[in-house]
């Protein structure tokens, strides 16, 4: 009798099995270069730990690059991998230069093919073994997978990599032209600009985006950021890559546009902790050619002595500015870990010469793990173009910042950490080896270590169990689940 009770147990817990819905399945596309990859890659794992499906959509040049994603991902039966074509050839630079050539390409050829995508991933029956996509969270600047989503009937929540205070700069952007703030066409860089609100007392010409300066409304990078202004708003949601304690006030402007927002960051950290209460392990850089002898070479090095040096993954600079920044670095007296990736010079070539040049105090790599190098007691400062991803990265481990923003919102990043958050100096516009020199020496003094290690705390505060990140993080999974029900 005891036999037959079991098996019917047994069955019962099957039958409920078959009964039960399958978690919810959401498809997630980030911008197609390597800084937003990265940050949603750990987002998708969040949502991994957190019980959902996720299918992450790459580009197959992107996918080519990251062989890591497939071994790390194998721990999530729920995870799947899918690649899309950019409609670019593969020997296409993909860099800073080119970005409204990625744009257009991926609006005339990915757009359709995402559409065919998504409509097949959303069918009961999708390759008969995987459950249908039942949410989409696209990047805010591909703006037709918003589209693409609405037509379709599936939920759809935006996420975006970049800083929330451009963000906001981009939204108020129209009333930068109603004001007569923008365009303007002659050299004064330093007129305030006053209609942005929660800026009025600091925001310049010169921390506006690099395509603000064109003096030309037809520019396409403002036309293409311009569309977002629209298209955002009329998403489920918008998950920002942030912490309430560090940008509260802007955040609660942008609620007035978007009011159900998610800022669940810093990403990286937000994951290392979940992972480390999981599975005591560490979250991947999915980068193949990381170089990390440099953390050997670290070890050898006195706590606080090193500056690291990385202008991410797609800025280029001409051999002039390559060299001032080498000769600011080596006057400075300060060893420096200098991160020049091959493609890192306007016309080819790499930093071969630059290694070949280096200095005893100087070790430099094609790409470094940079998460490991910042938390390495003996980097003093970071040297850093200010994109998004770094500057949480820099705050995260309390390491002051020397800004040399490039292009799109590192302008107006580093604004804010020299300027608001005190985290840092902003030499935007600066190329010159003599004040290289003199500001290298001043991060590397302990001038910004007490703004720097108090922020550094908020920020860990942030994704512990009752922080503020960790608490959006929840809410998010939350209405996942809920507007799945919702949608089936």
């Amino acid at each position: 009798m005891k036999a037959i009770e079991e098996e019917t147990d047994t069955e019962m817990e099957q039958k409920e099995s078959r009964l039960s819905p399958p978690p919810p399945h959401v498809l997630i596309f980030p911008l197609p270069l390597q800084g937003p990859v990265n940050s949603l890659l750990k987002l998708a794992e969040l949502l991994c730990i957190g019980g959902l499906h996720v299918t992450f959509l790459v580009t197959d040049h992107i996918n080519r690059r990251n062989s890591k994603i497939h071994s790390h991902f194998s721990r999530y039966p729920g995870f799947y991998l899918d690649t899309i074509s950019d409609g670019l050839p593969e020997d296409h630079p993909r860099t800073a230069d080119t970005f409204m050539e990625i744009f257009d390409s991926l609006e005339n050829t990915t757009k359709p093919l995402f559409k065919e995508m998504l409509r097949r991933k959303s069918t009961d029956d999708y390759e008969h073994v995987r459950p249908p996509v039942n949410c989409v969270i696209g990047d805010g600047i591909l703006g037709f997978t918003i589209e693409v989503a609405r037509e379709l009937g599936i939920p759809i929540i935006c996420t975006r990599t970049i800083s929330p205070c451009f963000l906001w700069l981009v939204f108020c952007l129209p009333k930068l032209f109603e004001a007569g703030e923008l365009p303007f066409d002659d050299d004064d860089l330093d007129v305030p600009i006053k209609s942005v609100p929660g800026m009025e007392g600091f925001l310049r010409r010169r921390d506006l985006p690099s395509f603000c300066r064109a003096g030309d409304l037809t520019d396409p990078n403002l036309r293409l950021y311009l569309s977002e202004i629209n298209l955002s708003p009329r998403a489920d949601g918008l998950i920002l890559n942030s912490f309430e304690e560090l940008e509260g006030p802007l955040l609660s402007h942008i609620r007035t546009l978007c009011p159900n927002l998610y800022t669940i960051g810093p990403l990286h950290a937000h994951l290392n902790y979940k992972l480390s209460t999981e599975t005591s392990s560490r979250s991947s850089n999915f980068r193949d050619e990381e170089d990390r002898s440099c953390l050997s070479w670290l070890n050898a090095q006195p706590e606080k002595s090193v500056i690291y040096v990385s202008f991410g993954s797609i800025v280029v600079l001409t051999i002039e500015q390559m060299t001032e920044f080498r000769q600011g670095l080596v006057n400075s007296g300060h060893r420096f870990l200098w991160v020049i990736r091959d493609d890192a010079i306007t016309g080819g070539g790499g930093g071969g010469w630059l290694r070949e040049e280096k200095s005893s105090r100087g070790y430099i790599v094609g790409w470094a793990p940079q998460e490991e190098v910042l938390s390495h007691p003996s980097v003093g400062g970071f040297l850093t173009h200010s994109g998004w991803n770094s500057t949480l990265e820099s705050i995260y481990e309390g390491k002051p910042m020397l800004c040399w923003p490039y292009f799109v919102d590192q302008q107006l990043n580093s604004r804010f950490v020299g300027e608001v958050w005190k985290l840092g100096l902003d030499m935007k516009d600066t190329r010159d080896r003599f004040q290289v020199e003199k500001m290298v020496r001043e991060i590397m003094s302990d001038k910004f270590n007490r703004c720097s290690d108090q922020m550094a705390r908020l920020a860990r505060q942030s994704i512990e169990e009752d922080g503020s990140s960790s608490r959006d993080l929840n809410r998010l999974i939350q209405d996942i689940k809920a507007m799945t029900i919702n949608h089936n």
